[in-house]
């Protein structure tokens, strides 16, 4: 079956206690590189053994090397720096450093491939590499955040962000990645009135920016090899069980990101912030929905029944089977992780694998 599969997962998993102490000594220089990657190692094998023993189709390495699920990705693009957040902030303490556009966007080097490489050796089930979309590198901090002298047409930038994705992904492919999913908030982000403010202060007309997020997607992915999959992940913010926007997807948001060329969406759909399931009428028949049914912010293990219900209203708009199960999202964005321990997680993973095999009778 090509991914995303009926029992599926976003990506990122609570660091274990032997991998944060590892990390905190290396930043400390008590513990040097190889040390560090010899329990991120041992870490991710772990991972990769319970998930499969779950019977989760696809597999992760839990963004175990990063502390961020986007910073530690973008800051490898040529052209891009972190810088201290502003504009608008989670409501929580250690709030993450923001992408800036300081020089010529490129990607003059593979980013992460060497995690995937470590991965695809470990993994028997297939193994599936995150990435953020190109728009991440605008929406935090929007055309304020990026260089005016470098990038005087903001329309150069969407080109070389696009084609420096294109050189990433190819790295990708060419370690074995089969799986990619973009990891992309903008889109959601769109549908909540504050969060277009906060657009506006930052230079940008928000009414343009689904078509400018899809655009740079499209570019990223053009002449994709016909044997990678991609995924889209979309929700409203997950840093340390908290959230930041709010608001139904819109028609015309939607449509923009199911213009995309991808092969499936990873929607959040936890909590009312996501508004019903109408939108999926757009959803071009060709591709499939991940309804993120299952939350990471609390403990609290969704009961079968009223998950099943719940896709079963999903199906009134897109065919079953074109529907898919996950959590709404990965259960450590941030190097923090979410307000629950490893065994609440694992439960929730294995509740996604037993509702999606009793829905779809298949186990994948």
């Amino acid at each position: 079956m090509r991914p995303p599969f009926h029992a599926d997962q976003v990506g990122s998993l609570l660091r274990p206690a032997d991998l944060r102490e590892a990390r905190e000594r290396h930043k400390k220089g008590a513990l040097d590189a190889a040390g560090l990657r010899a329990v991120e190692d041992a870490c991710i094998r772990r991972a990769v053994a319970r998930q499969e023993e779950i019977g989760l189709e696809a597999v992760t390495d839990g963004e175990y090397r990063r502390d961020f699920w986007h910073l530690d990705f973008l800051r490898q693009l040529d052209g891009i720096e972190l810088t201290r957040p502003v504009g608008m902030t989670f409501a929580a303490e250690d709030v993450p450093p923001m992408a800036s556009v300081t020089g010529k966007v490129a990607c003059s080097r593979p980013i992460m491939a060497d995690h995937f490489g470590f991965l695809c050796s470990v993994a028997t089930k297939t193994p599936k590499m995150t990435i953020p979309s190109p728009g991440s590198a605008h929406f935090r901090g929007g055309r304020n955040a990026i260089s005016r002298d470098v990038y005087p047409d903001l329309a150069q930038f969407w080109q070389d962000i696009g084609a420096a994705y294109r050189k990433a992904i190819r790295h990708l492919y060419d370690a074995g990645c089969r799986y990619l999913q973009l990891d992309d908030v903008g889109f959601s982000y769109l549908c909540d009135e504050k969060v277009r403010e906060n657009f506006r202060r930052n230079g940008d007309d928000p009414a343009t920016l689904h078509t400018a997020y899809a655009s740079a997607i499209a570019l990223a992915l053009e002449d994709k090899p016909a044997d990678l999959a991609v995924t889209m992940h979309t929700c409203r913010g997950n840093f340390r069980s908290t959230w930041f926007a709010a608001g139904g997807y819109q028609d015309e948001v939607v449509e923009a990101m199911f213009s995309t060329p991808v092969d499936g969406y990873f929607m959040e759909y936890d909590s009312e912030r996501a508004g019903g399931f109408g939108p999926l009428r757009l959803l071009p028949k060709s591709k499939k929905v991940v309804l993120g049914l299952v939350t990471t912010k609390t403990a609290q293990l969704e009961d079968p029944d009223a998950l099943r219900r719940r896709i079963d209203e999903a199906s009134r708009y897109v065919p079953l089977e074109n529907l898919c199960l996950s959590p709404q999202c990965g259960f450590a964005s941030t190097h923090h992780g979410n307000a629950l321990t490893e065994d609440e997680q694992w439960r929730k993973l294995t509740r996604v694998v037993e509702v999606a095999r009793s829905v779809w009778r298949a186990g994948s």
